[in-house]
C-alpha cells in the first residue's frame, strides 16, 4: 500500500497515530496564525526510518479543515503516485517527495508562504541578518534558494530544493516562500514560528530607515548555539498550542 488515509490502515502503530495528530494540529495552527494561503501549501512528516514513506496533506484541502484521518500516506519512491485519483498537489509531490526521497534527516518539512518571511524572500537581499535573539537563532542554520523556477512542480525544481535545505533548520525560497525542517513536528513548527517573527523584526527594522545594528559573526554564532539549550521549549509550546485548539480558542 502506497497511498492511504488513516482509516485504510489496519495496523497503525502508536507512533504514526501520534504523528498524524501532531501534523494535523500543525496545519490548523498555521491557519490560526494566518500562515495558510487559499487551499495550497503543504506539510509532511516521515513515517519510515529511511524517510521515504511520509504523511502529506490531501490536495486542495484548507489547513483549518485537516484532521489526522485526512492525511495521505505516500511512498516517495512510487512513480505511480500522481496517476491516482487521490493524488496530492503536484507541487507538494515535487517538493516533499524529493526531500523525503533524498534527505532522511528532514523528517518533518513544513512549506508555506507566511507574510513576513515571504516578503523577505522577495527582497534583492533576502538574508536574515542577525540583529536580535530571534534572528540570530537561524545564524548559519538557514539556507537560501535563489533559483526560483515558477510553481515548483518539476522534478529538477524539487531536487534543487531538497539539496538546498540540506541539514539546515530553514530555507528561504527566494521569490516564493519558506520551508523549515526538523526531526519532529513540534520542533519544525517552532522553527516556522520563530522564523516568521524574526523576519517581521528585520522588516520593521528596515522600515525605520535607520542602519541595522548587526551582531558580530562571533556573537551571532554563539547566540545561535545558546538556543540549543532551549530546544525543549518547542515541545512545551506545541502542547500549549494544541490545548488551545482543543479548547476552541
Amino acid at each position: 500500500m502506497t497511498m492511504a488515509s488513516r482509516t485504510d490502515v489496519h495496523l497503525m502503530d502508536d507512533a504514526e497515530s501520534a504523528l498524524r495528530d501532531d501534523l494535523a494540529a500543525a496545519f490548523r495552527l498555521a491557519a490560526k496564525f494566518g500562515w495558510s494561503e487559499s487551499v495550497g501549501n503543504h506539510f509532511s512528516a516521515a513515517v519510515s526510518q529511511d524517510g521515504t514513506r511520509f504523511l502529506l496533506n490531501p490536495r486542495w484541502r484548507h489547513f483549518s479543515a485537516i484532521g489526522p484521518d485526512d492525511l495521505l500516506l505516500l511512498d516517495a519512491n512510487d512513480p505511480a503516485t500522481m496517476d491516482r485519483p487521490d493524488a496530492p498537489d503536484p507541487s507538494a509531490w515535487c517538493i516533499h517527495g524529493a526531500v523525503h526521497r533524498t534527505n532522511p534527516k528532514a523528517r518533518v518539512l513544513l512549506h508555506c508562504h507566511p507574510p513576513n518571511a515571504t516578503a523577505l524572500a522577495c527582497l534583492k537581499d533576502p538574508e536574515l541578518k542577525p540583529i536580535d535573539l530571534n534572528t540570530a537563532r537561524f545564524y548559519r542554520r538557514i539556507a537560501y534558494d535563489r533559483d526560483f523556477g515558477g510553481m515548483a512542480d518539476k522534478v529538477a525544481e524539487g531536487q534543487r530544493i531538497a539539496t538546498a535545505i540540506g541539514e539546515n533548520a530553514a530555507l528561504i525560497m527566494c521569490n516564493h516562500g519558506v520551508a523549515v525542517s526538523a526531526e519532529t513536528v513540534p520542533e519544525a513548527f517552532e522553527h516556522l514560528y520563530f522564523l516568521e517573527r524574526a523576519c517581521a523584526t528585520l522588516l520593521k527594522a528596515y522600515g525605520s530607515g535607520q542602519p541595522l545594528n548587526e551582531l558580530s559573526p562571533e556573537l551571532a554564532a554563539s547566540t545561535a548555539d545558546e538556543w540549543d539549550a532551549y530546544a525543549d521549549m518547542a515541545f512545551a509550546h506545541f502542547v500549549h498550542l494544541k490545548a488551545e485548539l482543543e479548547a476552541g480558542e
